[in-house]
């Protein structure tokens, strides 16, 4: 009787290990598919390429990687030009082209998702926040497109050519205009906050920059704004109110690139500069010793390097303390596609249409592509993959 009862515990107890193993791995295959889910959405938000330079301090740096020897996955062909540079978010490429159309891509495909048409060229790049795309036009129109409805969310108008692409801060979205001015706008709804008048063409993209306030645990933010009338200013997002101006000593159409209390700039004058944001004064200068050519691109920022292509032909790799040279490399081509760094190589195209990769300790090249077409946007990386336009209106996709 006894070893009945025991045969019977001993049964109910298999089966309720059974259950209990059952249950076990139910929880843990669900535990590991909600981590995947998480992981696969920070993954998203981090490889997103929303802006110009990848964010607000126009840094031109990734945080997706790339494979060692990238291959195009696919093209996609617009009716003109491209010398914008694409955003990236949630695996949907936007792009404007010389026809006048934000062409919204999917990026696993490169299949057209819709478009949205303007009145004029576009060559500004796209930025993109909260859901909404920001880019002007030839005729000085700036659009807000929301990314849901492809419709547009409200327009604001300069008296210029905008090429200079969105930054933000907060509520607000700054870009600038061929009328001179810097604008500041209420990202909601596009009402003007203020607008600040430079003495040219605003060409660039502002930049922002935080910076903490003395005796306080509070930051304040400026625009860093380098302009084609040749003075570099720092400008208070709060008010417009300038406080201060630095004299670059040539025309600048590059956009400024910063890291903590610095900022870097190629200029017209053949030079590139370090300038140091809290005194206002040129850190440092360098200048080619033999070929003497303006800089039209952008910087790039590494911990210890600034990376820029001229129209010397050349690369060069400069220390950010010091400016010295690090190491240069000869293109053969005039470049003013801006370089971007991801991992440890620097992507940047050249007007012979040569989309290469250099090694960023060693200046050396280790990866080439030739598209046939001139190059003027700047690359773009997420999410394993890199995308460039072409001026024959094609844009690629490497990964």
């Amino acid at each position: 009787m006894n070893r009945f009862i025991d045969s019977q515990t001993s049964d109910r107890n298999r089966s309720l290990l059974k259950k209990s193993k059952a249950t076990t791995q139910r929880c843990v295959s669900a535990t590991f598919l909600i981590l995947a889910l998480l992981l696969s959405i920070a993954n998203a938000t981090l490889g997103n390429w929303t802006s110009f330079r990848g964010n607000p301090q126009l840094t031109g740096v990734a945080d997706s990687q790339l494979p060692d020897n990238p291959q195009l996955l696919w093209t996609f062909e617009a009716a003109d030009m491209i010398e914008s540079t694409a955003a990236i978010a949630d695996g949907t490429v936007y792009v404007g082209a010389l026809d006048g159309i934000l062409y919204a891509i999917d990026a696993q495909t490169g299949e057209k998702q819709w478009t949205y048409q303007t009145n004029s060229s576009i060559k500004a790049s796209p930025a993109i926040h909260d859901g909404v795309v920001y880019f002007g036009d030839g005729d000085g129109v700036f659009h807000a497109v929301d990314i849901n409805t492809h419709e547009m969310k409200w327009q604001f108008s300069t008296e210029g050519e905008i090429i200079s692409s969105a930054n933000f801060a907060g509520d607000r979205v700054l870009f600038g205009s061929y009328d001179g001015f810097l604008y500041c706008l209420k990202r909601e709804n596009g009402e003007l906050v203020w607008k600040f008048e430079t003495e040219g063409y605003v060409h660039g993209t502002p930049g922002v920059w935080t910076r903490s306030v003395s005796g306080s645990d509070k930051a304040a933010n400026f625009v860093i704004l380098t302009g084609c009338d040749s003075y570099l200013r720092i400008i208070n997002i709060d008010d417009g109110t300038q406080t201060q101006q630095v004299d670059l000593g040539a025309y600048v159409g590059a956009s400024p690139a910063i890291s903590e209390d610095r900022v870097y700039c190629g200029t017209y004058g053949t030079e590139i500069l370090g300038i140091a944001l809290d005194t206002g004064e040129i850190a440092w200068r360098y200048r080619h010793p033999k070929r003497r050519f303006p800089f039209f691109a952008s910087a790039a920022l590494t911990e210890e390097t600034v990376i820029i292509g001229g129209r010397d032909k050349m690369v060069h790799a400069l220390s950010r303390e010091t400016g010295e040279p690090i190491w240069t490399y000869t293109a053969k081509a005039r470049i003013e596609s801006s370089a971007v760094v991801v991992g440890t190589r620097v992507f940047l195209g050249t007007t012979r249409g040569l989309f290469m990769a250099l090694d960023l300790k060693t200046g050396e090249s280790v990866w080439q592509f030739e598209t046939g077409s001139s190059i003027i946007a700047s690359p773009s990386v997420s999410d394993g993959k890199i995308y460039i336009g072409t001026e024959d209106g094609i844009l690629y996709c490497f990964g």
